[in-house]
């Protein structure tokens, strides 16, 4: 079994992350833990750094699980990224973290989030902080 987390250094992030660790760990399943961006690494706010790389992978580790960490810079958002890593990986489950937003916000901005729920081909777990 595999679980897909999709990963950013703020509360959501980390609440799929904790989420998905706790998830792993009852179904004794391999995590990817993806944290992408789309090239601007450098600036990019949700790309993690050290230290959140740092207090990710304590997590993971203290529950002594099979698991990886993938931080692709290929250009593609962060569902395209999602829902392409769960196909690549036959995942069985994906987890996100989730933030409130108007209406007229994700009509405007559009959501990660229901891009991920709609396209993907495994069950979605959403999370809020």
């Amino acid at each position: 079994m595999t679980i897909i987390v999709g990963f950013v250094p703020t509360p959501e992030g980390r609440a799929a992350l904790a989420h998905a660790v706790q998830e792993a760990s009852l179904r004794r399943a391999r995590l990817v833990v993806l944290n992408s961006s789309r090239g601007d690494a450098v600036v990019d706010e949700h790309y993690a750094q050290e230290p959140d790389l740092a207090k990710a992978r304590a997590a993971v580790e203290k529950a002594d699980l099979v698991w990886e960490l993938r931080q692709p810079v290929r250009g593609l958002d962060a569902a395209d990224e999602v829902v392409s890593a769960a196909a690549e990986y036959d995942a069985d489950l994906i987890v996100i973290g989730m933030r409130r937003r108007s209406p007229v916000g994700k009509l405007f901005l559009g959501s990660e989030s229901q891009r991920i729920l709609l396209n993907a081909d495994c069950p979605v777990v959403a999370v809020k902080a």
